[in-house]
């Protein structure tokens, strides 16, 4: 445990296993699959080398993540989360929603890491997805999900296509609008998952 508090908590508990700047971030990204540390890196711009290779050390004494090697040809040594890690996809969620009611819209200046669409996808939005395949064109990034499984890329065959900018997507999800956006297909499964995942307001619930 990285972090102790002379309390006996589950809150305090929890936070002296992934309370530590960082950690929670690397949770986020090892929630997309096994990852290298060079790939860790690269996904997660300013930290640096040592906190990085701490913080995974940590996080494997806390049962939270496990590392093996890959067979060959690759043969790389891969970071992932075990069960008990995977158990803080909900925690993100939530904290996902709760922290879109005080950013600000994404902007030309903001850098979105490749595959963010991906990440958003699985994290926000499969978890409470209706039966069906999406797929999304938003900016330069193309994602989507099926049945609640969220992959990189194309969707074949997809019930719906939505297609627009990623400020326009962040409205689209916070506040219903559909300026800039183009909806091709099932427009009603659209709303349906808009629905289910939609960002509550102020006041409600971010685990409903």
């Amino acid at each position: 445990m990285s972090k102790r508090y002379d309390q006996y908590c589950p809150i305090a508990h929890a936070l002296g296993l992934v309370g530590e700047r960082w950690s929670l971030l690397i949770v986020r990204e090892l929630l997309q699959g096994p990852k290298r540390y060079t790939d860790l890196s690269g996904s997660l711009p300013g930290i640096g080398t040592n906190i990085l290779a701490a913080r995974l050390k940590e996080l494997e004494n806390c049962g939270l993540v496990t590392k093996r090697r890959l067979d060959p040809p690759a043969a790389s040594q891969v970071y992932e989360l075990s069960p008990y890690g995977h158990e803080l996809k909900p925690v993100i969620r939530a904290l996902a929603l709760w922290g879109l009611r005080s950013i600000h819209p994404p902007t030309e200046e903001d850098d979105l890491a490749p595959g963010w669409l991906a990440s958003a996808l699985d994290t926000v939005f499969a978890p409470v997805a209706p039966a069906g395949s999406f797929e999304f064109r938003i900016g330069s990034e193309v994602a989507g999900f099926v049945d609640g499984q969220a992959m990189r890329g194309a969707v074949d065959t997809p019930g719906v296509v939505v297609e627009g900018g990623v400020d326009s997507f962040y409205w689209l999800f916070l506040e219903r609008r559909w300026d800039g956006v183009t909806v091709e297909g099932d427009r009603e499964l659209l709303e349906r998952l808009l629905d289910a995942a939609a960002a509550p307001a102020p006041g409600a619930s971010v685990l409903v």
